[in-house]
C-alpha cells in the first residue's frame, strides 16, 4: 500500500507514525530537530491525511499490514520507528512482528482494561462529534489560547501554549478522517496489544505523567508485555509528548534510535 508521506533530511532513515485522526503534520514540533540528524519519513496512515482508506475493515492489524507493505515497497524493512498513541501501538506491533528496528512508542494505546476502555471511548467519541460540528469556526478557535484550551485539554498538558497552526491541522484531520469512528470502536473494545520478550531492536516506551487518554497506570501493563523495553516518563506532558515537550521528545527519540542503543540492547 502506498501511503502519502514526506521524506526530509539525510542519514539513517526514521519513520514517524501518527495517532488516531492525525496526519504526518502532527510531528511538526519535533520535525526540524529530527531532520538535523536523520532522514525522516513521516506517513499518513490509511483513512488519514491525504491517504485514502484501505478496502475492508480498519483495525490495528490492517494498519500494521499496510505500514509493513509500505516499508517493503520503499526498501525500508528494519527501519527505526516512532509512533504516538495509536501510532505508538502500531510501532510496537511492528516491533513484535520483527518488521522494524529501534522502536519508540509514545503513550501507546492497547493497554487499557475494564472501565478504562469505556473511559477512552466515552471521552473521545463526543469530542470528535464536537470537533466536527465546530469546523466552520475552528480556525478562529485554534487562533486563541482559550479555544485551544477548550478543545485540546485531553491531548495536551498545556494546550494554550501550542502553536495555532499545529492545533488547526490536528482538528481538521480529526474531523476529516473517514476511518476515525471505526478505529475508535475497535481500539476501545477490541483485543489489547500483545507483547513479546524479543524484538529486533531496542524498544523505548515514553509516557506523559499527565496523560488523560492512555492513563499512566497503563504503563505497568506495557512494561509487563514488553519486558525488554526501557521506560521514559515525561513529567510535564500529556498524551502528546512531541507537542508538550518537543525538545525532550527529540532527545529521547534520537538517543533511543542511535546505533549505540542497539549495542546496549
Amino acid at each position: 500500500m502506498e501511503l502519502n508521506h514526506i521524506r526530509r533530511g539525510d542519514g539513517e532513515p526514521l519513520l514517524l507514525v501518527h495517532g488516531l485522526g492525525g496526519s504526518w503534520r502532527t510531528w511538526t514540533p519535533v520535525l526540524d530537530g529530527l531532520v538535523a540528524e536523520r532522514e525522516v519519513i513521516a506517513v499518513d496512515l490509511p483513512g488519514h491525511g491525504e491517504t485514502p482508506p484501505s478496502s475492508g475493515e480498519a483495525s490495528v492489524d490492517t494498519l500494521a499490514d499496510d505500514v509493513a507493505s509500505f516499508l517493503t515497497a520503499n526498501d525500508l524493512e528494519g527501519v527505526d520507528v516512532v509512533g504516538n498513541s495509536m501510532g505508538g501501538r502500531l510501532v510496537l506491533e511492528l516491533a513484535r512482528r520483527g518488521d522494524v528496528g529501534a522502536t519508540v512508542a509514545l503513550d501507546p494505546g492497547g493497554f487499557w482494561t475494564g472501565w478504562e476502555r469505556y473511559f477512552f471511548y466515552a471521552t473521545l467519541a463526543p469530542s470528535i462529534r464536537l470537533v466536527r460540528g465546530l469546523q466552520p469556526v475552528m480556525d478562529r478557535l485554534m487562533d486563541s489560547a482559550a479555544g485551544r484550551t477548550l478543545l485540546l485539554a485531553q491531548l495536551s498538558a498545556r494546550p494554550w501554549d501550542l502553536p495555532a497552526d499545529v492545533a488547526r491541522e490536528e482538528m481538521r484531520t480529526f474531523a476529516d478522517s473517514p476511518s476515525f469512528d471505526e478505529l475508535l470502536r475497535r481500539l476501545a473494545f477490541g483485543p489489547g496489544q500483545p507483547g513479546t520478550e524479543s524484538t529486533p531492536g531496542p524498544v523505548v516506551i515514553g509516557w506523559g505523567r499527565k496523560d488523560r487518554v492512555t492513563l499512566p497506570r497503563q504503563a505497568k501493563r506495557a512494561a509487563n508485555r514488553f519486558p525488554g523495553a526501557r521506560f521514559h516518563w515525561f513529567e510535564e506532558s500529556g498524551h502528546y509528548p512531541h507537542w508538550d515537550a518537543p525538545e525532550e521528545a527529540t532527545r529521547v527519540i534520537l538517543s533511543a534510535t542511535a546505533r549505540e542503543a542497539f549495542d546496549e540492547s
